[in-house]
């Protein structure tokens, strides 16, 4: 079958930023299947393709996958202004691929919410086989942070989030409360699989060169975070840990921020501020590299703010990263992985705003780093057994194939 597949922030392994699309898109090709991906330029983002746009899009083949590229030019940095108006051309333009190009299912994947519009067209206008994946839900989620206020916004989204919801024939959840929410939406849960992120087992566990960033030596106990320095990461936390390991004097543990985002320069400027010397930063890196700096690496960092629609309603790719990378992971927020790492012994759970509970965490890896070893270990074995990527990517085409059966191509 032939798939049009949007992922407004699409990206190779040789970017910085999370290869879900990537890995499911070479899967569907390793199975016969012909993928065009339509995405935009992601900040951190790599898709792969040198050639000059041309009236603000270019086109090649990557590893098997078509690839369309339009010059609409995303971060996470953008105010909120510049984010939805290239999200809403991001949208316009995917409305013309889906009524126009040759295609028997259509998938669409969040975020934004705004991925699902050429699918809702081609499923009404085209009558295509539709297939919507949701990695947030919205507008739940930036409700509940407060990152957008206004009525009228959070009304219109709530519709397009219904409209997408319905209109899709089959939808797929990152995280048990992903499926939950969308279930509350009124749609049928024979309709919804869980497929969550999944592991690079063959990334993490290939042959990669250990490296720690300058300043940070091998005695010492290394904590790194990988992703995204913004609002929804409430990465103050890390900082107010690292005020109370200098309270305590343990300059034997360094604490890692690796990767990009609107806040960035805010926490560089309270750590400079406060003398926070066992905080480092470091800019994002590709998955490659990624890998070498988690095999010298002692625990992940699993950190977001306390909002509690986050506790089972994300499914992080970090999390994912640092299993599959043998670390333990240290969790600052309840919810479905803490519950995961408490069951399988592979990690720390400590409560939200708990900088106290959060540093003697560290301190107790720090002291007992046979005992760290070994959650690491359990954490290898669990993405192993739950989270590999391939098996996960096989469910998901599997989901597809499902959908769209022996369709003649149209």
């Amino acid at each position: 079958m032939k798939v049009l597949y949007f992922h407004q922030h699409f990206s190779t392994p040789k970017g910085a930023v999370g290869i879900r699309s990537y890995e499911m898109a070479r899967n569907l090709v390793n199975r016969g299947h012909q993928v065009t991906m339509v995405c935009g330029s992601y900040g951190g983002g790599e898709t792969g393709l040198k050639l000059p746009f041309v009236k603000g899009k270019r086109r090649g083949v990557v590893e098997g996958i078509d690839i369309i590229e339009f010059d609409l030019a995303y971060s996470n940095d953008d105010g909120f202004t510049k984010r939805a108006l290239t999200f809403a051309r991001f949208a316009l333009r995917s409305i013309g691929l889906a009524l126009t190009e040759r295609y028997d299912l259509i998938f669409a994947t969040t975020t934004p919410l705004t991925a699902g519009i050429p699918g809702i067209f081609a499923r009404w206008l085209r009558g295509k086989p539709f297939i919507f994946e949701v990695r947030d839900l919205w507008p739940e989620l930036p409700k509940a942070m407060g990152v957008i206020r206004n009525p009228l916004v959070l009304g219109t989204m709530s519709i397009l989030e219904w409209t997408s919801y319905r209109s899709a024939h089959r939808l797929i959840g990152l995280s048990p409360g992903i499926v939950d929410g969308i279930a509350e939406r009124g749609v049928s849960r024979d309709r919804i699989a869980l497929i969550p992120n999944g592991c690079d087992l063959r990334i993490f566990a290939g042959d990669v060169e250990p490296w720690r960033p300058e300043g940070i030596e091998s005695g010492d106990l290394l904590a790194v975070f990988a992703g995204t320095h913004g609002i929804a990461n409430g990465l103050d936390a890390v900082l107010d840990v690292a005020v109370e390991l200098k309270r305590r004097g343990r300059k034997d543990i360094k604490l890692l921020l690796i990767g990009q985002g609107k806040l960035k320069p805010t926490l560089q400027a309270r750590a400079r501020r406060e003398h926070l010397d066992c905080v480092v930063f470091h800019k994002p890196v590709n998955k490659h590299r990624l890998a070498g700096l988690m095999a010298s690496a002692d625990v992940g960092l699993q950190v977001l703010a306390n909002v509690p629609a986050f506790y089972f309603g994300t499914s992080p790719n970090k999390f994912f990263d640092y299993i599959a990378a043998g670390l333990p992971v240290l969790n600052n927020y309840p919810g479905w992985l803490a519950e995961m790492i408490e069951e399988n012994q592979c990690g720390f759970s400590v409560e939200p705003e708990d900088p106290q509970a959060f540093a003697d965490a560290l301190e107790q890896m720090a002291n007992e780093k046979a005992s760290v070893k070994e959650m690491g270990k359990r954490g290898r074995e669990l993405a192993e057994r739950d989270f590999n990527r391939i098996v996960l990517a096989d469910r998901f085409v599997d989901w597809l194939e499902g959908e769209c059966g022996e369709q003649a191509p149209v």
